[in-house]
């Protein structure tokens, strides 16, 4: 059964309709999350962001350029609000250049900070080629 809603109203978005747009694995829910985010005014967390990027690489096996295209075209569309906007944009540009992608969110979410403190070498390492990113330190 279909529900209506009122023009104004905003709908947030779990982690499997993002999916489902996506992926458009399931024959019935795929149409049904493609209506609702193009009615408009759907509000899509950065950690619905982050666990699509999980569920895409880990449970779908989808390739790093395959993802950043489906982000780039979420981001894209009319009537989607995004949390945090651009810094989800700066983390699919930072993972367009080699960083995991939630390393990437992390990072480009504490713009405002001085440093970002990991014991993980690898992020330290590739950060550092970063343009515009915060310096990642280790503790």
């Amino acid at each position: 059964m279909a529900r209506v809603r009122a023009a104004a109203q905003v709908i947030a978005v779990d982690t499997n309709v993002v999916v489902r747009l996506l992926a458009r694995d399931d024959a019935a829910q795929a149409p049904r999350a493609r209506a609702l985010i193009e009615a408009g005014s759907v509000f899509v967390l950065k950690t619905v962001v982050l666990e699509t990027e999980w569920v895409l690489r880990s449970l779908y096996d989808f390739g790093r350029p395959a993802i950043a295209d489906g982000m780039a075209r979420l981001l894209g569309l009319l009537g989607i609000e995004i949390e945090d906007r651009p810094a989800v944009a700066r983390a699919l540009t930072w993972y367009g250049r080699g960083l995991d992608f939630a390393d990437a969110l992390h990072l480009a979410s504490v713009a405002h900070a001085d440093a970002f403190a990991t014991f993980d070498q690898a992020l330290r390492r590739k950060a550092r080629r970063i343009d515009g990113a915060v310096a990642v330190v280790a503790p």
